[in-house]
């Protein structure tokens, strides 16, 4: 999100500077960058928010693409959701836009799937990007490119205000130095960490483990969505796999056998042989969760300070519309009916002025 939004306010002429704690925390380089509203079974708002976003994808990869010299990995390789019976996916949310698979065609789309798996619904509108290993890359090199400024290890310790309007951060380097600095406008993208310097706003950590395996080339075509376990093939052969759900780990770091076990039953579950493929790398994250599961965006509490987290499972999908919404909204441009829609739906203060929804199992 910060490098999204860096990069368009860049663009428009804006001076940036990205402070960032440390740099692998982001869950950018933890997801596996489905872009998936529809596969996901996304709902009433965010299902439109998603939607929008996805739109947005080829566009804003091409740019980001054009502006970094660099590939993003966007692939529009289709999503499978496979179910166990007809009256299971009929009852799918997002069931009337996919395309219905009887178990022959199943078998064609997913080579090798489960008997378990009786029919599927094919979202060929969903996709994903490679965005460990890509468009991290990209986005980074494209807003240096545009003159934005990076502060790493910089760990932001106060927002500073005066009669409710942000006026500066103060920070801690990573020398230990402590700084501040004066600003026009700020962003809030701190992912699951966003509370700690606005506790008002409901963010949370959602531990995740995940792993990737080395698959025999085009063994894997279509990305595969199952309950509690998905699969997505790279163009290289490497499938990433994910993800467990932990909501009761806060911030507690590294695997744990438990979550790893879920991992491989996953994967047998969806596609036996891939329990033969060799792993070739393990890690967690932490997803940064809301009581509805959809963002916080536009402006915060305080003037000034515009909110861009809480993103939850669908980050990477809702980078191309965030970036552009907070982009539009801080330079002052008149936002279409649509988008004004979509930021008064996710305004932070939603959860103020009624009863709290229940998070969503996943």
């Amino acid at each position: 999100m910060g490098l999204a939004i860096a990069h368009q306010l860049a663009r428009r002429g804006r001076a940036v500077t990205v402070l960032s704690r440390r740099r692998n925390e982001a869950a950018g380089f933890v997801a596996a960058g489905m872009l998936a509203p529809h596969a996901e079974g996304l709902r009433a708002d965010l299902l439109k928010l998603g939607q929008r976003s996805l739109e947005l994808v080829p566009a804003w990869v091409s740019q980001v693409e054009a502006d970094s010299g660099l590939g993003c990995g966007h692939r529009p390789s289709g999503i499978v959701v496979p179910f166990r019976s007809d009256s299971e996916r009929d009852a799918y949310p997002t069931a009337r836009n996919g395309l219905v698979l009887e178990r022959g065609e199943l078998e064609r789309e997913v080579s090798g799937i489960s008997s378990d798996w009786c029919t599927g619904l094919l979202f060929e509108q969903d996709g994903q990007i490679d965005n460990r290993r890509q468009l991290m890359r990209a986005l980074e090199r494209a807003c240096a490119g545009a003159g934005v400024q990076f502060e790493e290890g910089a760990e932001v310790q106060e927002l500073q205000q005066h009669n409710g309007r942000l006026t500066a951060v103060a920070l801690q380097r990573a020398d230990g130095d402590r700084q501040t600095l004066t600003c026009a406008d700020a962003v809030l993208c701190s992912g699951a960490w966003s509370a700690q310097l606005l506790p008002e706003l409901p963010v949370f950590p959602v531990k995740g483990q995940m792993l990737s395996l080395q698959a025999p080339r085009h063994a894997l075509r279509r990305v595969v969505f199952g309950p509690g376990t998905y699969l997505v093939p790279r163009e290289d052969g490497l499938v990433v796999v994910g993800a467990t759900s932990e909501q009761q780990a806060g911030f507690s770091e590294g695997l744990t056998p438990e979550g790893q076990k879920q991992l491989q039953a996953g994967i047998a579950s969806l596609l036996p042989e891939a329990g033969s493929w060799p792993p070739m790398e393990r890690w967690w994250g932490f997803r940064p969760c809301t009581p509805d599961e959809g963002p916080l965006l536009g402006p915060s509490p305080v003037a000034g300070l515009w909110l861009a987290c809480g993103h939850h499972r669908n980050g990477v999908l809702l980078a191309a519309l965030t970036a552009q919404l907070l982009a539009g909204a801080i330079t002052q441009e008149t936002p279409s009916s649509t988008d004004a829609a979509l930021l008064g739906a996710f305004r932070w203060s939603r959860f103020n002025e009624g009863d709290q929804p229940s998070v969503r199992q996943a």
